[in-house]
């Protein structure tokens, strides 16, 4: 649902589960669920120096790494990206919550 937001490792850190939904090509609905299952898991970087007042996030799902930058409010300051990597499954070692 659009509104609807997950909180990533920070609390005051909140990403619009629509924007996730979109990179991974699922419905909004299904990201606060599958975050807690752990079939959706990600790292939280926070920018620093130029950077700062940012944080990169990375969220693994099946075969894709997406990557969503926010400022402070969760809000996007540059497009979201995504790989792909199809049949190879990713390394468990990016899978670490």
């Amino acid at each position: 649902m659009p509104g609807e937001t997950v909180a990533e490792a920070r609390p005051d850190v909140e990403i619009d589960a629509e924007l996730i939904a979109r990179g991974f090509g699922i419905e909004a609905a299904a990201v606060p669920g599958l975050l807690r299952d752990g079939a959706i898991t990600g790292r939280l970087y926070e920018g620093v120096d130029a950077d700062a007042g940012t944080w990169r996030c990375v969220f693994f799902f099946g075969s894709v790494r997406l990557q969503v930058v926010v400022d402070d409010a969760g809000r996007p300051v540059l497009p979201p990206s995504s790989i792909d990597f199809g049949a190879r499954p990713l390394p468990a070692s990016l899978r670490r919550p």
